[in-house]
């Protein structure tokens, strides 16, 4: 496989262990062979060491002392987890925007929701509602609540949402009620349109894997 220049060599593994995960290659409790991975990449071991690093670090795998990285468990319950977490999280950061909902940051966010709504293509889409959420997340959380943040996306595939078609109407209508919250200061009710966001991307991300018969019986309620 072809070096992605301009992306990390750490990022590059980090995404290529997450597609074997999500396309069913690696299962729970898989060993991660190391080598292998550097190989298919064309990378030295240092950045594959660096990616195993921060996946144990968010939960999906763990290290065994002179045995390797394994697979952590990687089901429908796990993945739902994920989300919920990042919906708790960015849900603490939109609650704090609607009870102090600054009239500079209000403007920029109605100004990103009107280009959202003209969006007509996944990554158009996709692009404006992070800034969206960046301008949220940017001003009202602090280094520690950012970097959780950016940790509980690692089981959300941005791939997964370039491919869905349907993103916009289907997500389009949380960001208009989180909007709302945020004008009204309303911050329970910003809150709960993040949980409600991450559920609905959760329950669409696992119902396309059992499709594909990823987990095997392990996704099915």
């Amino acid at each position: 496989m072809p070096k992605n220049y301009g992306v990390k060599e750490k990022d590059q593994v980090v995404a290529h262990i997450l597609e074997l995960l999500l396309s069913g290659k690696l299962r729970s409790g898989d060993r991660v062979n190391r080598n292998e991975i550097a190989a298919a990449l064309g990378l030295s071991r240092v950045p594959v060491q660096e990616a195993l690093v921060q996946l144990e670090h968010d939960g999906v795998l763990a290290t065994r002392y002179h045995r390797g990285a394994f697979i952590q468990r990687f089901d429908a319950d796990t993945l739902r987890e994920q989300h919920e977490l990042h919906g708790l999280m960015t849900g603490a950061a939109s609650a704090r925007a609607a009870a102090d909902p600054r009239p500079g940051v209000l403007a920029a966010l109605d100004d990103t929701l009107a280009i959202l709504r003209t969006c007509t293509d996944p990554q158009s889409y996709i692009d404006t509602s992070e800034r969206y959420r960046n301008i949220v997340v940017e001003t009202y959380s602090g280094p520690r609540l950012r970097a959780a943040i950016q940790a509980a996306q690692t089981l959300m595939p941005r791939d997964f949402w370039l491919d869905y078609s349907d993103i916009s109407p289907l997500l389009l209508p949380f960001v208009e009620s989180e909007n709302d919250a945020i004008h009204d200061g309303s911050p329970e009710r910003a809150r709960q349109v993040c949980l409600d966001r991450a559920n609905q991307m959760a329950t669409v991300l696992i119902e396309e894997l059992n499709r594909r018969g990823v987990f095997g019986d392990q996704g099915l309620p």
